[in-house]
């Protein structure tokens, strides 16, 4: 059961005042013994029964606390009064607009028991749909860890909405650039605009932004080359998948037919090494089994969004593939294939491979869960094992934007691997993962926006895998808050401390 204790006014506003000048004298320490301060003193402090109901603070007493799902409805309590600044109630249109400044979409398959409360109550409501503490606590029930998480600002990137405003900025300048032209040694690919631009990320904690054409299926091409490898490498092992491809930079272009001097595919991020790793994945199974596996696999990668299949795409592949059936001829000569691999089944499943078509918006998805060690962020499910992300992403730093590999390491320094259907694929290692895309590809085959677009990142933010995290200058680090935050919220604090406003050290102590 519950019992109300409102706050005694004058010794309280003196205790908690003192409190907090000592708090900016203690620094972070004293910040969080003043927080633990405030909430006993919340639970203890007693005033006379006519104190306003704004300073009411609804205690529960000892008996209650130790009962399964008092602290959860507590922490349900505060939340809301962080939510809603005070209010008794706010609009549903509002908590979701809310919500989406974290970083977490409705289409989160987390939130999707909140998305089903707040969607009954707009179809039950005769206007404005509102949320009080009641439909609250029903849809924070499941969500309560990942909802306080967000709205703490307890995420990766805890300011979302600076950090993406940044990234809609880097996108139009991105847009601007003009040069490249649409790949069209594949009939499929000449098809698309060459004004086509998109840009989406995928944060390891589920944040999600998106700008441009980002739901424009295209085909992942050479962007499908680490995922296959990373499961090859999760079902068999390092050792036994490098048994039959290498793991150095080539050096020459992606499709030539060259080996190194083990007679061997220099990588899997060329399309020798890509179509032996074809033919080490599920060699047991028939065609189309090995097919469903694979799309499964992305699907789980993506978290259930958005991955199909091209067969026009398919069909152009194979019509125009003599390079790459040349290649397999090569591979078979110098018995670079497994024992009793077909070698004309590994290509089919190559050419199904490079025709599955994703979205901006899925793919970021895929490149979050190699930025989160193999799991996926919105659903939480282990699909690789860390050695396989691990030895994915080495790889891709090394190889993976084709004759650019080196210079993109270079200026970027983060692992990537681009298709001549205008993706790039980018991985911030325990940060995000990002997918850009424009059909205008360079000489080597790297999309000309996602290139321009992908040095502006870090040459914006510290994201480089050298930039020194301790003393940099320049460079804006989304993964702190901004200075002045916690300053501006210890004068509040005082503020709030010198007035009563008991509402307010609770929404101080729900931000804590």
């Amino acid at each position: 059961m519950y019992c109300l204790k409102p706050l005694r006014l004058s010794n309280a506003r003196i205790l908690l005042t003192r409190q907090a000048g000592n708090l900016v004298r203690a620094g972070s320490n004293g910040e969080f013994v003043f927080r633990r301060q405030i909430f006993q003193l919340l639970r203890t402090s007693s005033s006379s029964p006519s104190q306003h109901p704004r300073f009411e603070q609804v205690i529960p007493d000892n008996e209650a606390v130790r009962r399964k799902g008092v602290v959860v409805s507590g922490l349900e309590d505060l939340l809301f009064y962080t939510i809603t600044q005070g209010e008794k109630k706010i609009s549903v249109t509002h908590f979701i607009n809310a919500l989406q400044n974290t970083g977490l979409v409705p289409s989160d398959p987390r939130l999707q028991d909140c998305m089903q409360q707040l969607e009954q109550a707009v179809q039950e409501s005769a206007g404005t749909a509102m949320m009080d503490q009641d439909l609250f606590r029903k849809c924070a029930a499941n969500n309560i860890i990942l909802l306080t998480q967000a709205f703490q600002k307890k995420f990766v990137i805890p300011d979302f909405t600076t950090f993406v405003a940044n990234i809609n900025q880097l996108y139009y300048n991105a847009q601007n650039q003009q040069g490249g032209q649409v790949a069209n040694y594949i009939p499929q690919l000449a098809k698309f605009s060459p004004d086509l631009w998109g840009v989406s990320l995928c944060t390891v904690d589920g944040q999600r932004h998106s700008v441009g054409d980002t739901r424009v299926p295209f085909c992942l091409q050479s962007c499908i080359k680490p995922l296959k490898y990373a499961l090859a490498i999760h079902e068999s092992g390092t050792e036994e998948v490098h048994r039959y491809v290498g793991k150095e930079p080539s050096g020459v272009k992606f499709n030539k037919l060259n080996l190194n001097e083990d007679d061997k595919p220099h990588n899997p991020m060329v399309n020798a090494g890509a179509i032996v790793i074809s033919s080490l994945i599920k060699p047991e199974v028939m065609k189309a089994e090995k097919f469903d596996y694979m799309m499964d696999y992305l699907k789980r990668m993506a978290g259930g969004e958005y991955v199909g299949f091209s067969n026009a795409t398919f069909q152009s592949e194979k019509e125009t593939g003599d390079r790459n059936f040349a290649i397999g001829y090569y591979l078979k000569e110098k018995k670079c294939f497994p024992q009793g691999a077909d070698m004309i089944a590994a290509l089919d499943f190559y050419f199904q491979l490079c025709s599955i078509e994703v979205t901006c918006e899925s793919a970021s998805v895929m490149a979050a869960t190699l930025a989160n060690g193999g799991i996926c962020p919105i659903t939480g499910e282990h699909v690789l094992s860390a050695e396989a992300v691990r030895n994915t992403l080495s790889l891709m730093h090394s190889c993976g934007m084709h004759d650019f590999s080196g210079q993109f390491a270079f200026h970027v320094g983060l692992p990537a691997k681009s298709g001549v259907s205008g993706a790039v694929l980018l991985v911030v290692p325990n940060i995000m993962g990002l997918v850009c895309w424009s059909p205008p590809v360079d000489r080597v085959g790297n999309s000309v926006r996602g290139i321009h677009f992908c040095q502006e990142l870090v040459s914006l933010f510290n994201f480089h895998n050298y930039d020194n995290l301790r003393h940099f200058a320049k460079k804006l680090d989304p993964r702190r808050q901004a200075g002045h935050d916690r300053n501006k919220a210890v004068i509040e604090l005082m503020f709030a401390a010198y007035s009563g406003d008991v509402s307010a050290l609770k929404r101080s102590f729900g931000s804590c």
